[in-house]
């Protein structure tokens, strides 16, 4: 199985989880493809963001939804497609967990693969 982080970016947010405050989120859209059929994943990591400096990823605070699985291929049309309704998905995910992603405030470029 091949995986590729299609899209990936800190964001500052807010999220008690597991009895600790956690200032920032990590959102990833992930490309999973094997043997002609391809998944996609919106992800959301919480994580404390102590300091200006402090990008420690704790995984106790990760959440994922699968927004596409069934048979294809990577493709750039479709890519764009699950980009532009990624942050939806993401907020959802926030949601249920009691968090918020504040898409306003990046803490890192995006990052694309």
């Amino acid at each position: 199985m091949k995986t590729t982080d299609v899209y990936e970016r800190y964001f500052e947010g807010e999220c008690e989880y597991n009895g600790r405050t956690r200032r920032a989120a990590a959102v990833k859209l992930t490309a999973e493809s094997d043997s002609g059929t391809i998944k996609y994943t919106v992800s959301v990591n919480f994580f404390p963001h102590d300091s200006a400096d402090d990008y420690a990823i704790s995984y106790d605070a990760y959440f994922e939804d699968v927004i596409f699985e069934g048979k294809g291929r990577r493709s750039k049309k479709k890519e764009e497609k699950y980009l532009a309704d990624m942050t939806e998905a993401a907020d959802g995910i926030a949601r249920e967990h009691g968090g918020l992603i504040f898409w306003d405030k990046p803490l890192i470029d995006e990052r694309r693969g």
